[in-house]
């Protein structure tokens, strides 16, 4: 059976994601896919400025915060878009830090001094697109958006509305073409599925889509960035490939304990039937001394 091969770009690689959405000329792209996820609450969004994505604060610990795309709207609202690829230990942590940054920076601008001071800050927006569930969620197969905001503990009223996290965990968006219904939906479709299409589905025959799916087409690059996918795809997989490796491992130790401990009940088990050590050892296949030792304890394993 020949082997696949990609004509679309994989959007959750570095590159992959950069090329669609953190170019001036996709900007429109970047655009839509806010204006989708956040319409409700947010109103439409008429622009959006591309700010340096390289934090330069005062410390190296600042210095070392780079959002994967960060940008501002005409209302001068932030907006940080960040890819996870593979769990990370504290990731909300780190999208509660980034956070802070665009909140100092309109400290740094705004007339907080005086008589009359106003601390008024605009509305900040943290979108994570996520290649993974988290542990705690993996009870709610169906629920893939998470909206977070500060909220009143006892009514679960919002108490401040210009701080907002969106959780997206894309493995649970398993909707096929035809299932989709809504221009959300065919965003998270587009975003899961790319590099596994052939063509734009005729679901998604809007413009939006028709541009993202040429500006991801790979025949398209020129070779320099077909070089830039390429290693950014590598890494992807051999992050992938490692990822997927310990978990066989972890999941083939689990299965080995599990083999372990039933031979060791079975020894018990014939210990206490009065079979004899030659015969447990040929039933079971644990060493002498270890039987001998189950045998001597009393102890059960």
């Amino acid at each position: 059976m020949a082997e696949f091969v990609e004509r679309y770009i994989n959007p959750f690689t570095d590159y992959g994601f950069k090329k669609l959405f953190g170019e001036e000329p996709n900007k429109d792209l970047l655009l839509d896919f806010l204006n989708v996820l956040l319409q409700e609450e947010q109103g439409e969004i008429i622009d959006l400025t591309y700010l340096k994505s390289e934090h330069l604060g005062t410390s190296e610990l600042d210095r070392k915060a780079i959002f994967d795309l960060y940008c501002e709207n005409e209302r001068g609202e932030k907006f940080i878009v960040e890819l996870q690829k593979t769990k990370q230990n504290f990731f909300k942590d780190r999208t509660i830090y980034y956070s802070t940054f665009p909140i100092r920076e309109q400290a740094k601008r705004a007339d907080w001094k005086g008589p009359a001071p106003r601390y008024e800050l605009k509305a900040v927006y943290t979108i994570a697109i996520l290649d993974f569930v988290f542990e705690e969620d993996k009870n709610e197969p169906a629920k893939f958006r998470y909206d977070v905001k500060l909220t009143d503990t006892e009514t679960k009223q919002v108490f401040y509305d210009k701080l907002t996290f969106i959780y997206l965990e894309m493995p649970k968006f398993n909707k096929s073409v035809e299932e989709l219904e809504t221009r959300f939906d065919k965003w998270l479709y587009v975003l899961r599925n790319l590099n596994r299409l052939d063509k734009v589905p005729d679901k998604l025959r809007e413009r939006v889509f028709e541009k993202l799916f040429e500006t991801a087409e790979i025949a398209k690059f020129t070779p320099d960035q077909i070089r830039s996918y390429e290693d950014s795809l590598k890494y992807y997989r051999d992050l992938k490939n490692s990822l997927d490796t310990a978990k066989e491992e972890g999941r083939e130790e689990g299965r080995l304990e599990g083999i372990e401990k039933e031979k060791l009940e079975v020894a018990k088990n014939a210990i206490e039937m009065g079979l004899s050590i030659d015969n447990i050892i040929k039933l079971t296949g644990l060493s002498r001394e270890v039987i001998e030792q189950i045998k001597t304890s009393g102890e059960k394993p």
